[in-house]
């Protein structure tokens, strides 16, 4: 087994507010209420503070901007009550994934990678990792997966983006500890209202806040979570000496974008769920992938993994000239890479060097009245037809 200890998710309850994901959402992180104060407060710009003459740092919580922000701590509280634990915010998804497997592996260690996940990490592991020592191996996010023995961190992004396959991740949990190993979840599809990694055995999560957990497209933001005082020390150590904070501005903006992300996504889960419906049906798309639809590869594990279905779904239009005209013909589905935002948006994966085909696209459902969204698409599409 791991040499970390882990808290039970009981010995989390007495710190988060009880209700639902609504309720949650808009209280997460939240200062006590003070007359005259404003419901969260605003952001504090330092890179120095005022430091005790006699005592130093040591006589207050804040000594330096780069390991010391008030509106950042407030922001990792919120994300730690919706993940269930202890988090630590970095200055984008990428910077938090690659904190974690570089602070985390050694020279001589293995860690397992999803095969089709986020193109940029194995180009990461390619790049960084293998030159450091560490040796990298690729499995699909459905499987099969190779043996665990003698890895150190198996690494799975599930949903996976962009193919949207979904494991079942008590049972890898369950193979991963047994092997000794740990088990990081990329929880940026899903978001920790869809599912909560470290509730399903996963010993961190990992996730971008960029996308659905902000959901307004206006800053870059990654964190990491954990139940292990000792990994979030490692972690938080890692971050204090490479220096990947976000700015005080954007923990703000990442703040105040939480309380309405049960809204954003309930919406973006009908939107994504009424335009699957509508690909479906349609002879002039194929490759039609999302978790909640009856059929999908995934439906069987995210019907019972998952508490909500993305807002993110994956089809081809055939080629990347037609997948022009299509998002030329549409006046509500924007042309844009990133997902989760409240404007629907579509990339075509395979123009940022993804090993996707030429027409696969990866659609992003804003927020949108659901009519309008389906008539838009279905008009863009017979016009390209």
């Amino acid at each position: 087994m791991s040499e970390y200890e882990f808290r039970s998710p009981e010995q989390y309850e007495h710190r988060f507010p009880a209700g639902g994901d609504g309720t949650r959402c808009v209280r997460a992180g939240l200062p006590a209420p003070a007359p005259g104060a404003p419901f969260l407060p605003g952001p504090v710009f330092a890179a120095p503070y005022h430091l005790d003459p006699e005592q130093g740092p040591a006589a207050a919580p804040n000594g330096y901007g780069r390991p010391d922000n008030p509106t950042r701590r407030l922001l990792e509280s919120a994300i730690g009550e919706l993940e269930g634990g202890e988090c630590r915010v970095f200055a984008s998804g990428q910077a938090a994934i690659t904190g974690l497997l570089l602070a985390v592996s050694r020279a001589g260690d293995t860690v397992v990678l999803p095969a089709d996940g986020y193109f940029p990490v194995r180009a990461f592991a390619d790049d960084t990792l293998a030159g450091n020592g560490v040796r990298v191996l690729l499995a699909p996010t459905a499987g099969p997966y190779p043996s665990f023995e003698g890895v150190r961190l198996v690494l799975v992004e599930t949903p996976a983006n962009p193919g949207l396959d979904v494991v079942d991740l008590p049972a890898l949990a369950e193979r991963v500890h047994a092997a000794g190993a740990l088990l990081a979840v990329d929880n940026t599809t899903a978001t920790p209202l869809g599912q909560r990694p470290l509730d399903l055995g996963a010993d961190l999560v990992v996730a971008s806040g960029t996308k659905a957990l902000t959901g307004h497209s206006d800053l870059l933001l990654g964190y990491l979570a954990t139940r292990s005082a000792e990994l979030l020390d490692r972690l938080t150590a890692w971050r204090t000496a490479t220096g990947a904070v976000p700015g005080a501005f954007d923990a703000w903006l990442a703040h105040r974008s939480l309380a309405t992300l049960d809204l954003r996504l309930a919406r973006q889960s009908a939107n994504a769920e009424a335009l699957a419906r509508l690909l479906a049906s349609r002879a002039d798309v194929s490759g039609l992938r999302w978790p909640g639809l009856p059929g999908d590869p995934a439906y069987p594990v995210a019907t019972r993994q998952l508490r909500r279905m993305p807002g993110v779904l994956s089809f081809d239009l055939g080629g990347a000239e037609r997948v022009a005209r299509f998002l030329g013909a549409s006046r509500l589905v924007a042309a844009a890479t990133s997902f989760g935002g409240l404007h629907t948006t579509a990339d075509r994966r395979a123009q940022w060097g993804d090993d996707t085909p030429p027409g696969f696209v990866r659609l992003s459902c804003g927020v949108e009245d659901t009519v309008d969204l389906i008539a838009d698409v279905s008009a863009a599409l017979d016009a390209t037809a």
